[in-house]
């Protein structure tokens, strides 16, 4: 969500704590819970979470417009960003609203960005390389 000058909006790999923190709750079949693309994709149910005070490995694999979410290991969501399920579970979603653009997530480039819901969150060894081909 755009809140002004320095905020952006884009494609989220979710990262709370499912089991606390309330907006995992929301959306539709656990489309807000670690590790799914934010409100669009849920991820898979045998992800492995490690617990409070423990650090869970992230990885996000992007090849063209196919997108891979890795939890601790695990493939837990990918999806092609131009394919006919990404557009339509775009189009039930919260991103249908026209603020967001009519081709929200198709987009060739853009920023990386770190976002918190008002709790404790902690980042380490954060690594952006451009894999070769």
């Amino acid at each position: 969500l755009n809140k002004g000058a320095g905020s952006a909006f884009g494609l989220e790999f979710q990262i709370l704590d499912d089991a606390n923190h309330p907006d995992a709750k929301l959306g539709k079949d656990g489309n807000r819970t670690i590790g799914s693309l934010y409100d669009l994709i849920t991820a898979k149910q045998d992800k492995l979470v490690h617990p409070i005070g423990q650090w869970n490995y992230a990885f996000i694999r992007t090849d063209g417009t196919n997108v891979e979410h890795w939890l601790n290991g695990r493939l837990v969501v990918s999806y092609d960003r131009t394919s006919e399920a990404f557009r339509t579970a775009r189009a039930g979603s919260k991103y249908a609203d026209a603020k967001y653009g009519a081709n929200f997530g198709e987009w060739e480039s853009g920023n990386i960005l770190l976002q918190d819901h008002g709790n404790e969150v902690s980042f380490r060894s954060i690594k952006v390389r451009e894999l070769s081909k």
